[in-house]
């Protein structure tokens, strides 16, 4: 990423969601959590018996990514986003458990993009197909929890520099959108 990116820490306090503005280019380090939608169900099963979730949402990131096994002294294979809408169904009811960021890849539903109004949650992209130059930037993978998921299991990843693009931001502007903009105009 060039020097005009955003240097940012996972987990997002408030003010650091609020701050990102669709376009914004960031390198994220700290500490995300990988969950994919089969986390996602089993999370959003765990609230809705009453129980406490395996992990704090509060302020997390949320990477969307299910990584490949990892080669001999590597901490992650290859870690490339998955599409963001499979998330969908259960991500308003994670967003109100304290989720502040979201990594994936395409388009995400109205219900979540007011949730995340709501909330004053941030979007952002990583590039897909570059999961192996992705994985460079997490130095650390530790399952939390459901772990019998393999590679779906939900777990903490250091990073350094993550990159990533804000696609939505809090005030659901839409990088998507705004880039398509002059091609509809044509």
């Amino acid at each position: 990423m060039s020097e005009q990116s955003k240097r940012i820490t996972a987990p997002f306090n408030d003010e650091t969601a609020r701050s990102l503005k669709a376009g914004d280019r960031v390198l994220i380090s700290g500490v995300i959590i990988a969950a994919r939608d089969a986390a996602h169900k089993q999370l959003v099963e765990t609230l809705d018996k009453g129980e406490k979730l395996p992990v704090d949402l509060k302020g997390a990131v949320v990477y969307y990514v299910g990584p490949s096994p990892a080669k001999p002294g590597q901490p992650i294979g290859s870690a490339g986003p998955t599409t963001s809408g499979r998330m969908d169904t259960y991500t308003p009811r994670l967003i109100k458990e304290g989720l502040k960021g979201m990594i994936g890849k395409g388009y995400r539903k109205p219900e979540v993009v007011e949730a995340m109004k709501q909330h004053g949650v941030a979007y952002m992209a990583a590039v897909g197909g570059a999961g192996a130059l992705i994985a460079k930037s997490i130095k650390k993978y530790t399952v939390l929890a459901y772990e019998d998921l393999g590679p779906e299991a939900v777990a903490a990843m250091e990073v350094e520099d993550f990159p990533a693009i804000v696609v939505i931001d809090c005030e659901g502007n839409d990088y998507y959108q705004q880039g398509q903009a002059p091609y509809r105009a044509l």
